[in-house]
């Protein structure tokens, strides 16, 4: 077996294709399993909007009935008590839709890992070519 000094050029050439293969291919693992996770957080995202309008809509319901009966024992008219309501019932379920949608942005479940590593990947390659 030769030394590693004494290697030919096409052996040298062979063993740099078979290492960039390699790399490329723990690249795409990289890149299937930062995905994979990314998915799975924005599931996690979409169940939370879900579930937040579900839950939201009965308890709503009752709120609503509460806080208008309450204004009207008040003083409060009844349109205007059930416009204020209203009001609170949209600013709470924007809150809570605004938390998912923030948890879905492109930033979020962008595979950051696997670009960096494409990126300092594609800087070794070349200058294993060299």
């Amino acid at each position: 077996m030769n030394s590693p000094n004494s290697r030919s050029i096409p052996e040298l050439f062979s063993d740099a294709v078979g290492q960039l293969a390699k790399l490329v291919g723990n690249e795409f693992e990289l890149a299937r399993a930062e995905l994979s996770e990314k998915a799975s957080q924005v599931g996690r995202a979409a169940a939370m909007i879900g579930a937040g309008a579900i839950i939201l809509m009965p308890a709503l319901v009752l709120l609503l009935f509460a806080v208008s009966a309450a204004l009207i024992r008040g003083g409060f008219s009844e349109p205007v008590a059930y416009l204020l309501t209203g009001a609170g019932a949209g600013l709470i379920s924007a809150v809570l839709i605004a938390t998912g949608m923030s948890r879905l942005s492109g930033d979020a479940v962008k595979p950051s890992v696997t670009l960096d590593q494409v990126q300092r990947d594609k800087v070794a390659a070349k200058e294993m070519v060299r």
